[in-house]
Formats: C-alpha cells, structure tokens, sequence
C-alpha cells in the first residue's frame, strides 16, 4: 500500500458496531444493487445511509464541533469554549496551573468518519494536547518547550493522521462492493511496548524498532476491521508537517484479512 505519515493519536473508545445489514434505502447501496462498485471517502457520508445514523460518541468528541475554529465567530470575538450549564470551558481545556504560556482551545474537523455518527472525528486542542502529556507523566521544564512548538505538534499530529486513514482506505478500496457506503472509523488506541510480529522480524533483520504502534478499529458496514500502524521515525517536512514513516496493514487475525495482505503482495511482487 506504500508508506505515509502519522503520530500517535488521543485513545477513545466508541459505540458497537450496528448488525443489521443496510437497506437499500441508502442510495449508495441502490448505486450497488445496479452493480455499481462505489467507495465514499467523502467526510460527510450521506445521512440517509443507517451505517451511519447519529449515535453517542466518546465523552471528549461530545462538545467536539464547539471549539472547531469557525472564520465568522473568530472575526466577531465571540467564545466558543464555554458551556453554557455552568459558564466554564470542559476540564480538559483548563490551563494547567504551572503552565508557562497560553495554549490555543480551536479544534480541527479531520476527514475521517466517525462510525455511527454523521460527523467526523475531531482533533484536540493545543491545550488538549498539553493536559494529556502531562497526564502521561511528561513534565515541560524537561523539554523546554515554547508555544509555537506545541502549534507544530498538533500540526504534525493531524496531518499524520489524515495519511494514516489515506493508507487504510487504500486497503479499504478492495471492499468497495460490499460496502458502498464506505468505511467508518470506530475505535483507536495506542500500545507503544506491544510491537507487532511483522516489526520484530524487521529488528531481526538489523532494522530499527517502531518508536510507537496504534491499533484502529475500522466498520466496513457492519464488519469490524483491525489495522495495524507500525510507527518509524523519519525526517520532518516543514511544508507537509509529515513526520514519522507509518506502515499500515491489516491485522492478520481473519482469513478476509490473511487473503488481502496475501493479494497485494502478489501485486507488488509481479508490479
């Protein structure tokens, strides 16, 4: 599937996966009964289709859409990190006490669809961020870090994301037919010790250790999906914001899966 870029993501855990299999009142699905293949990989899936009907999401993309930066509201002064029940910003956006200087509370809407929801998943904040290193134990007086670096975090951090999910619909795109409507993205989570089969017989072979792994959770209309994203370090594009050297693959945990990787790397042998 070729390499892309990513960091590590904020964990979340999110609803189950739907059951019943989508009517064909989803007219993604009645472009498939004509024998149309079509992959949605648009941010907004139709809201028509019922894999992706409103549900209840993790507590932290709740409030998620109010701290999205909107251009109208910024240029009007207006604060969007307030809940109006009790007039203070949620926990998570709070300044920690010995925090040297003022982090941005603006979040972005990323591109990829969040399972059972018509909205996509949303990015943390710069103090988000902050709050959560901190939470993990790491200190700033250790790194000495200055504002703008915590700005060029968060840039690298979404933008690495958005080519990790590219790399999974790549893999995705060899299920078009039985899931017209698309993939969704149900669950991540990071288990940086646990390396993967695939990168220890690389360390075998003389080559580095991945400095991180994710484990995302993916719904292909009813089916779920575990793909696995190897981490390696890389050099930074200064123009792109890509960092890390991601390899992305399906978890060798089904046959459906063992048949995909075995498919493509026939594809690339004889390419």
């Amino acid at each position: 599937m070729g390499t892309s870029v990513s960091t590590p993501a904020v964990s979340t855990v999110q609803a189950e996966a739907m059951a019943a299999p989508p009517p064909q009142a989803c007219p993604m699905h009645q472009e498939a009964a004509k024998g149309t293949k079509v992959l949605i990989v648009s941010p907004s899936p139709p809201p028509e289709c019922p894999m992706h009907r409103a549900a209840p999401g993790p507590v932290h993309q709740d409030r998620a859409y109010d701290f999205v930066e909107c251009p109208m509201r910024a240029a009007a002064g207006v604060k969007n990190d307030i809940d109006p029940s009790n007039m203070m910003p949620p926990p998570n956006q709070v300044p920690a006490p010995d925090q040297p200087f003022k982090l941005s509370v603006s979040r972005e809407e990323s591109t990829i669809p969040r399972h059972d929801t018509d909205n996509n998943w949303v990015y943390p904040s710069e103090q988000m961020f902050w709050n959560a290193m901190l939470r993990k134990g790491w200190r700033w007086r250790d790194d000495d870090l200055a504002a703008q670096d915590m700005t060029n975090i968060i840039k690298i951090h979404n933008q690495n994301n958005e080519q990790a999910w590219q790399e999974i619909l790549k893999w995705e795109a060899l299920h078009a037919g039985e899931c017209p409507c698309g993939p969704t993205l149900k669950r991540f989570g990071g288990k940086a010790k646990e390396y993967s089969p695939r990168a220890r017989l690389r360390h075998w072979m003389g080559y580095e250790l991945p400095f991180d792994r994710h484990d995302w959770i993916v719904d292909r209309c009813g089916k779920e999906v575990r793909y696995v994203i190897d981490y390696y370090d890389g050099e930074i594009n200064k123009d792109t914001y890509q960092f890390s050297i991601l390899d992305v693959r399906p978890a060798f945990d089904s046959l459906g899966a063992v048949w995909d990787r075995m498919k493509v790397a026939w594809w690339r042998w004889t390419s």
